[in-house]
């Protein structure tokens, strides 16, 4: 394996992200006919079949698969080398590929502007998606830092926290339970709840919450696969939801969301950066990471718990 080129790498990336030889072959500005021979020659090297040539394209082999994730850990380090260069040579560059859980949408354009008046010569590209989403790229080394709420445990990842991630209850303005207080565990599972996708982090907090509750996780509620259309679903008193409070500061604010007055919430979960323990981290990484340790917190919104005008009287 140590007379594997990096081109013979970029056309293993190249075969398995595009799926046919031609595409792959016009990706890299080659004749199919070449790339042919470079990957007929890795696989005789090799002594192993990297693809399978099916009617339906290029499908890599579990020894594909090995070599691709050799291709994405060269490019990490090849964009580190890159990174660390500038650095020696005083300059302050970079790049930065961030994934961001969509619950962290809401505040993560303020915090990379933060960020970026700071050290502006740094290039930051920002994808966000849901929990599932954002694994996927670590794991394929497609972002260099993920900001999330509970570290995937079947990535090898370093994992620092940077901030409290609390979740709530939320209703209707008009609901009957807005302005109740220390509302039971039993009595909040008795509403109509609308719900993420099996599998979101706050989803997962609330099963937990209820776990204990008999029956309600048979038929935890209706599911809906944005936090955006869950507030306007509950707004319209279609039912209410447990969800994260850095999403709901504004209909708060305008009174179009309560916070309700549930036992043992808010229920306080921690936001994570993210990334593979077995890349090497890029002087864009450590920057942005201590960036967050020091002053991450401060750009999280805060929602206090709002209790009825009349309640201590």
């Amino acid at each position: 394996m140590r007379n594997v080129t990096l081109r013979q790498l970029r056309i293993v990336e190249a075969i398995c992200r595009l799926g046919r030889i031609n595409l792959a072959a016009e990706a890299l500005r080659v004749t199919g006919p070449a790339l042919t021979l470079q990957i007929q020659q890795l696989e005789r090297d090799a002594g192993v079949p990297l693809f399978d040539r099916t009617r339906n394209g290029m499908v890599p082999t579990a020894y594909g698969i090995a070599f691709l994730e050799a291709a994405r850990a060269v490019e990490d380090s090849l964009v580190g080398l890159e990174d660390s260069i500038s650095a020696i040579k005083g300059l302050r560059t970079g790049r930065l590929r961030l994934g961001v859980v969509s619950t962290g949408k809401y505040f993560a354009p303020q915090l990379i502007a933060a960020f970026r008046d700071q050290v502006p010569g740094i290039e930051i590209n920002l994808f966000i998606g849901n929990r599932a989403e954002i694994i996927a790229k670590l794991r394929d080394h497609e972002i260099d830092i993920a900001l999330m709420g509970r570290p995937p445990r079947d990535v090898e990842v370093r994992a620092e926290v940077f901030g409290d991630h609390p979740l709530v209850f939320i209703a209707s303005a008009g609901h009957a339970l807005a302005g109740v207080l220390e509302i039971s565990r039993e009595r909040i599972a008795q509403e109509q709840f609308l719900v993420r996708e099996k599998g979101s982090g706050t989803r997962i907090s609330l099963e937990i919450f209820l776990s204990d509750t008999p029956h309600k996780l048979e038929e935890l509620g209706t599911e809906i696969a944005s936090n955006e259309t869950i507030k306007q679903a509950v707004i319209a008193g279609l039912g209410i939801a447990f969800i994260s409070a850095h999403t709901i500061e504004q209909e708060v604010r305008l009174g179009r969301l309560v916070i309700l007055d549930v036992v043992e919430t808010p229920i306080r979960r921690q936001w994570f950066s993210v990334s593979r323990s077995d890349r090497v981290t890029t002087p864009a990484m450590q920057a942005f990471e201590r960036f967050l340790l020091a002053q991450g917190a401060r750009y999280l919104p805060v929602v206090s718990k709002p209790y009825p005008a009349n309640a201590f009287r």
